[in-house]
């Protein structure tokens, strides 16, 4: 029976990585189930088997990915260190989020964030849940006089991750350099645009 669960759990895996692959080369809205089942080498229906559409692929695909970026942002959250420092291990680990899975990041970048009108207004919750634990960040560095309070903590986490999304789109179409210290130098760009607007200046 474990077996069982584990090939199927496999099969679920190849299904699901394959989609990545297809999404990132052919656009989502371009793309069959086939075009999935040939990339994974499996039988066209047994893409169905575990998937109603390739709707529920791209959700679950985002929503994997997505939970785990809400899980780092509240595990950096809880360290005892400065919000700059903060903020600073966010943007690192969504830009070696995107270094160690590019398609991935692609798609989720490309067909659910930025598509407004239909993926990315469905998981609009849960997308403004990463928000929102970004602002409780500069919240609390705000009431502890650590960052300035004229930018409202909302408009903040907006901008910090927004930097971090033309960031990543600047990657994903070749319009930034993605060499190991280009992408080094590009977390602090990303760090310095935000902090250094809401840093508290020293006397």
């Amino acid at each position: 029976m474990a077996a069982a669960r584990t090939t199927a759990s496999a099969k679920r895996r190849l299904i699901l990585d394959a989609a990545v692959k297809v999404f990132a080369r052919q656009g989502f809205h371009a793309c069959r189930v086939s075009d999935i089942a040939d990339e994974a080498e499996v039988a066209y229906g047994l893409v169905y088997h575990y998937f109603a559409s390739k709707d529920q692929i791209l959700d679950t695909l985002f929503l994997e990915r997505w939970n785990v970026l809400l899980e780092a942002i509240r595990e950096t959250d809880a360290r005892p260190v400065a919000a700059r420092e903060k903020l600073a291990a966010i943007a690192s680990f969504i830009a070696d989020s995107y270094r160690h899975d590019p398609d991935l990041m692609k798609v989720i970048i490309v067909e659910v964030t930025r598509a407004a009108n239909s993926f990315g207004r469905t998981h609009l919750a849960k997308i403004d849940e990463a928000y929102g634990l970004i602002a409780d960040i500069v919240a609390k560095a705000q009431a502890a006089g650590e960052f300035k309070s004229l930018v409202t903590p909302q408009f903040a986490a907006l901008a910090f991750y927004g930097a971090i999304e033309q960031m990543l789109t600047g990657w994903i179409f070749d319009l930034l350099p993605q060499g190991e210290e280009d992408v080094e130098r590009a977390k602090v760009f990303v760090v310095e645009t935000i902090c250094g607007g809401l840093d508290v200046e020293s006397i």
